[in-house]
């Protein structure tokens, strides 16, 4: 399942199972030395600062070299590692992690990325950053990627071709142009090319030719449609040559570092699985907005690790999502087969049953029900268990009754069976969520009927609020889908038509928590809240 997940990457990926991971793109914080490197502000990315800064380089490649340890265990052998960089320390990078990590030998390629922007200084701009592209093996998954080539690169295309031609031209730097892939594809099939020997491929009327090492994609401008407020995130064009190139549609993409959450939009958008983690909890709900943002009906469903969560969206969530999710938090594994499970939902590492009830007060009757089934299930483990002191099963949920509590004393006392009752909140911490109100102001109408209305967003919260996101027009069924996502202030002014209009705010605390509040508003020469 795709997850978003809040914490330190490092103690995150010791948990997730070795070679099961296809691609790892990572953008780590630069060694720039600049407090610019703090984006987000918050208490989880201000520590990670701390951490990397506390020594110089030496402490920083420390720092980084565990972490990328971790990645080179979690990929598959099949796998790759492309480490985004720039001259600060790329070449501390090569040579003190990825060629003793990875091994020199299979270091693939430095992708040069090229962009255009004005910088000052007093020798020449630097327009370019580094991705490190590594391979855990000789045998790799590599897609051939084409591209639209530049003015210098294009051929003039030859008039009169017809569907069945092919042309070979130049000896010095031979060349194969081709009026259309089909036909490529087939002469390299039956043997009548190779496609080694020549150094560009061109298409004519596709216009196509293979990728370089050098990447010229666009940075993204203040004004770009992408643009989310994060000062330091990355194109979509630039994941979607990384993870098009390095994996297949079902392939898991993991990012340790994502920051803005453009790896995991991408993939999400290309039918890969994903795992995002993230220290700040900006960077997660950012994350998260804008891959609601971004979904269809259609779209796979993920899941949110935060380090507390709300009460109420846990107590009243799927019930089947739930019982899978709480197991996996006590260390256990779920039962999927749902059939022939004597009413058990999982068990722990040795067998022992486990059952969750996603409810308040559990009483006697369940205590009752579960030691029989816990018996029935397994007759030998449960009379083991019985004799060696130990729990015959578990029960999760959110509070017993007097009555559970007093049979599962009689039960040790008389009996000799123990049944452990688990609280919720033993392993899950929680926390009450923030809550939000919203004020509108008119600040101008054009005659038309069209008002400029200016929104003020007011959240409260004990952990202290984070950021607003705002979805203009609010429809339930299709979700929110926020328009401004990372909303500091509260304030957003808007443009609004003649007509019923529906405004939804989000507000997210420094838990990770969300509260959502809405409002309607009917425009038609004034302004009124319905």
């Amino acid at each position: 399942m795709n997850q978003l997940i809040l914490g330190d990457n490092l103690e995150i990926m010791k948990t997730l199972e070795s070679e099961s991971v296809d691609l790892i793109y990572l953008d780590p914080p630069f060694f720039s030395n600049r407090n610019y490197e703090v984006i987000w502000g918050d208490e989880g990315e201000i520590r990670s600062f701390q951490d990397r800064w506390a020594g110089g380089i030496d402490h920083y490649i420390g720092w980084l070299k565990e972490r990328v340890e971790q990645m080179h265990r979690l990929l598959k052998k099949t796998g790759s590692i492309f480490l985004h960089c720039d001259w600060h320390a790329d070449a501390y990078i090569r040579v003190e992690i990825l060629d003793k990590i990875f091994g020199a030998k299979n270091f693939q390629n430095e992708i040069i990325w090229y962009y255009r922007r004005w910088t000052a200084g007093k020798t020449f701009q630097r327009m370019h950053d580094n991705i490190l592209f590594y391979s855990k093996s000789q045998k790799f998954t590599f897609n051939k990627t084409y591209i639209e080539p530049t003015d210098g690169q294009k051929t003039k295309q030859e008039k009169g071709w017809d569907r069945n031609s092919v042309m070979i031209e130049g000896k010095r730097r031979p060349q194969l142009l081709v009026y259309n892939q089909d036909k490529v594809d087939q002469a390299v099939k039956e043997g009548k090319i190779n496609l080694s020997e020549f150094a560009r491929v061109h298409v004519l009327g596709e216009t196509q030719t293979t990728a370089s090492d050098v990447w010229e994609i666009n940075y993204l401008n203040s004004q770009s449609k992408e643009r989310i407020g994060y000062p330091t995130q990355k194109p979509e064009a630039l994941l979607e040559r990384i993870i098009k190139c390095a994996s297949n549609e079902g392939d898991l993409v993991l990012d340790p570092f994502m920051g803005g959450g453009t790896t995991m939009a991408v993939a999400d958008k290309l039918n890969r699985h994903w795992i995002g983690i993230d220290q700040s909890v900006q960077a997660v709900k950012v994350t998260d907005f804008r891959l609601q943002k971004q979904s269809t009906l259609f779209s796979p469903t993920h899941t949110l690790q935060l380090y507390k969560y709300d009460y109420d969206t846990l107590r009243y969530k799927d019930a089947f999502e739930f019982e899978n999710w709480i197991i996996q938090q006590y260390g256990g594994t779920s039962n999927t087969k749902q059939q022939g499970d004597f009413g058990l939902d999982g068990k722990m590492q040795d067998g022992t049953p486990i059952q969750v009830k996603r409810s308040e007060n559990v009483g006697r009757n369940v205590i009752d029900n579960f030691k029989s089934a816990a018996e029935r299930a397994d007759r030998k483990l449960y009379a083991k268990n019985r004799k060696d002191k130990q729990p015959v099963g578990y029960i999760i949920a959110f509070s017993f009754g007097k009555g559970a509590i007093e049979e599962i004393a009689r039960l040790k006392l008389k009996e000799n069976v123990i049944i452990k009752l688990v609280d919720v909140a033993e392993f899950v911490p929680m926390a009450t969520k923030p809550v939000v109100t919203i004020k509108i102001k008119e600040l101008e109408r054009d005659g038309k009927g069209n008002s400029k209305i200016e929104f003020t967003a007011t959240g409260k919260s004990e952990a202290g609020i984070e950021f607003y996101a705002w979805d203009f027009s609010f429809d339930e069924k299709k979700g929110f889908k926020p328009e401004a996502i990372l909303d500091k202030s509260g304030k957003q002014e808007w443009i609004f038509k003649a007509g019923v209009h529906t405004i939804a705010v989000k507000v997210v605390d420094n838990d990770g928590l969300e509260s959502i509040e809405t409002i309607k508003l009917k425009v038609n020469g004034v302004v009124k809240r319905v």
